[in-house]
């Protein structure tokens, strides 16, 4: 499953229409516009884990207060559920100049106004990261977490894992490699993702 399947997936199919109604947007334009952003926000995540920020994207899925986002569109809607996904976000894009990348590419793409979609992409993001972490619960992720000072299992076993280098993953990596190729087609990289992601 990808991490645009669990986002249609959420609150029983009706999370992204739900989230869609919280900014006047047509629910079919959302599911539109979260096809382009959802394979962006898993290439950034998939980027950050093989370029040795593994341990920090788990930590930013701990938290098992997060699942609420994931569960109802006005918690990722709220401020802080927006400030939480902003702040997941920067983590991914290297900052707020890739969030704002993002937002406005995806703006041009969808015919949609650069103000709505950049209030709808920490939103989505926030039931992004409530969705993960519902999958891959705290207990899960500190299975997860490299161990210092290991070399072989360690952080460098995970990334190898991850770009499909021997070793078989566990059970808790594969889910997440799963999630966060972004279509389905085996590739983290999308036209979006090619504009800003250097």
């Amino acid at each position: 499953m990808s991490l645009l399947n669990l986002l249609q997936q959420a609150q029983g199919g009706q999370g992204l229409g739900q989230l869609a109604s919280q900014f006047g947007i047509d629910p079919g334009k959302a599911e539109e516009l979260t096809a382009m952003l959802a394979p962006a926000i898993g290439s950034a995540a998939k980027q950050q884990a093989e370029s040795g920020g593994l341990a920090s994207l788990l930590g930013s899925l701990k938290g098992e207060g997060q699942a609420a986002m994931f569960d109802d569109a006005a918690a990722a809607v709220a401020p802080e559920g927006q400030a939480q996904g902003m702040d997941f976000l920067k983590g991914l894009l290297g900052g707020q100049e890739g969030a704002d990348g993002l937002a406005a590419e995806a703006a041009s793409k969808s015919g949609l106004d650069l103000s709505t979609v950049q209030q709808f992409l920490p939103a989505l993001a926030a039931m992004a990261q409530g969705g993960l972490q519902k999958n891959m619960p705290d207990a899960a992720l500190d299975g997860l977490m490299p161990k210092s000072g290991g070399s072989g299992g360690g952080l460098m076993g995970m990334v190898g894992g991850l770009l499909g280098g021997g070793g078989a993953q566990s059970g808790g990596l594969a889910m997440l490699t799963n999630l966060l190729d972004a279509n389905g087609d085996g590739s983290p990289f999308d036209d979006i993702m090619k504009k800003f992601m250097k």
